[in-house]
């Protein structure tokens, strides 16, 4: 993988350094002098925005409804990176690539690593899920959702706030009152769904899908239960899996079984139809749809849905 990005990436320069300024990719700075921000996934796009405002051109590597665990960098992508002031990243499984694209550069870049910022779980396999293939070699596997949790989102952001302080310390002041501000929001969303599960009983969640939550869960003290991993790759899980995330419906007169985003939701409407329960979207925020930025989509925002669903599914 490593000597397939650097002949990618010296093919991408070569072309670039031939081609001046016909290339759509720029090599200098914003013509307002505003730092250039990569990020890989949402979350930290979004947080990274809350926090730099006006002073940096926030961008996003995956396009609206784009799958992350199936993203691989273009050229574009390649040269993107190389050219930002700071790129904020996963890490994981998902990332996997970064760590040999960053390696191949010609200069070291700034970097904000989110699993870096916070304490790390391992991969979960819950009780009926669906085993996966085995794959040569076992190797520890951490999940890299960590931004589920609003907690772990206030680390990720004071993180991103430090590293833009050091990049442009001439703004440091405006970047900290932001991230103060900031903060504060993602303080008040816990708090709110801490006073939510406080007040249920049953604190029981199973979804007919990937299951990406696992840093939500153990900040609210959550028992879940769901067909697959959170970065798995099967779609279609074992009839014993169906079976048992059925029964577990039935016999805890579970009112909701979950689905994730840009899920086509067949596993979790056929247990809903066979235990007689409806279902629900939980947004893990990964990544928005193409009406969800058009609507002006936020972590917050996406998290206030999710808090609203709760109220529905758990009251």
């Amino acid at each position: 993988m490593k000597k397939l990005i650097q002949i990618l990436l010296c093919a991408v320069m070569a072309a670039f350094l031939l081609t001046g300024c016909g290339s759509n990719v720029s090599s200098s700075a914003p013509a307002d002098g505003r730092l250039r921000i990569v990020s890989t996934v949402f979350p930290s796009y979004d947080f990274a925005r809350s926090i730099a405002g006006e002073y940096a051109d926030v961008t996003i590597l995956l396009s609206p409804g784009m799958e992350s665990h199936s993203y691989e960098p273009t050229p574009q992508d390649m040269i993107r990176i190389q050219n930002c002031d700071l790129f904020l990243y996963t890490g994981g499984e998902s990332d996997a690539w970064v760590d040999d694209l960053l390696s191949s550069l010609d200069k070291p870049v700034n970097t904000v690593k989110m699993m870096d910022c916070v304490n790390v779980y391992e991969e979960e396999m819950l009780e009926g899920m669906q085993e996966e293939e085995p794959s040569g070699e076992h190797e520890t596997e951490y999940d890299e959702h960590v931004w589920t949790s609003p907690k772990n989102a206030v680390r990720i952001s004071r993180a991103i706030e430090k590293a833009l302080c050091g990049i442009d310390p001439d703004n440091a002041a405006f970047y900290q009152k932001n991230a103060d501000s900031y903060a504060a929001e993602l303080e008040s969303m816990d708090q709110r769904f801490r006073d939510f599960f406080a007040g249920v009983s049953k604190k029981i969640m199973v979804f007919g899908d990937r299951f990406p939550f696992r840093y939500f869960a153990e900040e609210y003290g959550l028992e879940c239960f769901a067909a697959f991993p959170g970065c798995s790759s099967e779609t279609e899980p074992s009839a014993a899996t169906i079976a048992f995330l059925t029964d577990k419906v039935k016999s805890e007169n579970i009112s909701t079984v979950f689905y994730i985003e840009f899920s086509n939701h067949q596993v979790a409407d056929s247990i809903a139809e066979a235990a007689g329960a409806k279902t629900a979207l939980f947004h893990s925020c990964h990544n928005v749809s193409a009406q969800e930025q058009k609507d002006g989509a936020t972590y917050l925002s996406l998290m206030e849905q999710n808090l609203n669903t709760l109220k529905e599914a758990l009251r």
